[in-house]
């Protein structure tokens, strides 16, 4: 029998801390591919550290000229990122770090396992396993540690982009130990947060006053008592952040960007991956199929798991785990009609959830899950639109 009373964590970082520069900067050189062609191959990687940053990895456009084109742009797209982001530190700035990139044609030998042809399907970008996840802790259907620690890192970079703020710096991260009782998140028995700031005289404590109003702001309600533990800015001083006080590299936040660790994660990372590459776009359309099961009313919580072999369209496996969920509803029933009811194959699933879109960079800080699908394509797997099938084909 499963534990109903426990404490459970999970972290989030902000889109300053160094890994999440990297995420943001390939993802940002993804869309700007994804402009020019739709079908585009990319998987960029980044790396940063002081005053410097070094972009790398495959690319390849139909039009070899356009590809030429586009290498030039690589430098300006960088530095757009880190202004947005907010770093002007001496040490790291948007206009004087130094911007190398070393991005190259894709290979031909991977090229032909995803390629179609007369005689073969698209087929998927690599090897490996996938999961997605939905639980009803949350309106979002997403676990309550991730998302809240999530949130707060979010609301922290409104008011410090907005001006409200204006001591704070755009590193940061957050930790929520989530109490559950019967099951069912109640409350937060400690909160952590670091936050870059701009004055070296400024406290742990007078970092907790600005901080304070905003956490307990997006935190539901009675959920900090005086129990709470409270650990904010516990070295002291945190003036030098990003990437000049730590070195960033793109995929490192691979827990931060799905379920905090409340679910199985398949290793792949997402940031900078055109959807060919099933890292990404299964791992997505898995979440969608788990959200859609737990939408559906078939379990209070889900887990759906995916499984590729390079170069073949068709899924090796399908998974699904709705920890007893619906007792007149077997597991292996959902199995069968999630085959039914979407193509699960690479090109299947980019045109479902119209992946060949320059929607990315806005995923690589706070969370690829939970957020709400957008007019332009966004976040698309976060749509319940399945639920009607999937009670249908059951």
């Amino acid at each position: 029998m499963s534990r109903k009373n426990y404490t459970f964590t999970s972290e989030s970082v902000s889109e300053g801390h160094p890994d999440k520069v990297c995420d943001r900067i390939s993802d940002a050189v993804l869309d700007a591919f994804l402009t020019e062609e739709p079908e585009a191959r990319v998987a960029a990687e980044t790396f940063a550290t002081t005053n410097r940053v070094v972009i790398g990895g495959e690319v390849g456009l139909s039009n070899k000229d356009k590809l030429s084109e586009y290498m030039g742009k690589i430098e300006d797209i960088a530095r757009a990122c880190i202004k947005d982001i907010g770093y002007e530190q001496d040490k790291f700035h948007h206009a004087t770090c130094e911007v190398t990139n070393l991005l190259h044609e894709q290979s031909a030998h991977i090229a032909q396992g995803v390629d179609a042809s007369s005689d073969k399907e698209e087929g998927a970008g690599d090897q490996g396993i996938m999961f997605g996840f939905a639980t009803t802790e949350t309106p979002e259907l997403m676990p309550a540690p991730i998302h809240y620690s999530h949130a707060i890192l979010r609301r922290l970079a409104e008011v410090r982009k907005d001006g409200t703020e204006p001591t704070l710096r755009p590193d940061a991260k957050s930790q929520l130990s989530v109490r559950y009782e019967n099951g069912k998140p109640v409350g937060v028995s400690s909160i952590v947060l670091s936050t870059q700031h701009a004055d070296e005289t400024q406290t742990s404590a007078d970092i907790r006053d600005i901080v304070e109003p905003y956490i307990t702001e997006v935190l539901p309600e009675g959920w900090i008592t005086a129990d709470t533990e409270w650990w904010v800015n516990p070295t002291g001083t945190f003036v030098i952040g990003g990437p000049d006080g730590d070195a960033g590299l793109t995929g490192r936040k691979i827990i931060v960007d799905t379920y905090g660790g409340a679910a199985p994660h398949g290793g792949g990372a997402f940031s900078g991956k055109d959807p060919t590459k099933v890292d990404r776009s299964a791992a997505y359309v898995a979440r969608y199929l788990a959200k859609n099961v737990v939408a559906a009313g078939l379990a209070e919580k889900c887990t759906i798991q995916l499984s590729y072999a390079i170069g073949v369209s068709k899924p090796l496996s399908i998974y699904c785990d709705t920890f007893g969920g619906d007792a007149d509803v077997a597991d292996s029933a959902i199995e069968q009609a999630i085959g039914k009811i979407i193509d699960l194959t690479p090109r299947g699933i980019r045109e479902h959830l119209q992946l060949n879109k320059p929607i990315y960079e806005r995923t690589a800080a706070y969370g690829h899950f939970g957020r709400a699908p957008e007019a332009d394509g966004g976040f698309s797997w976060e749509k319940t639109d399945l639920v009607d099938a999937l009670k249908a084909a059951l």
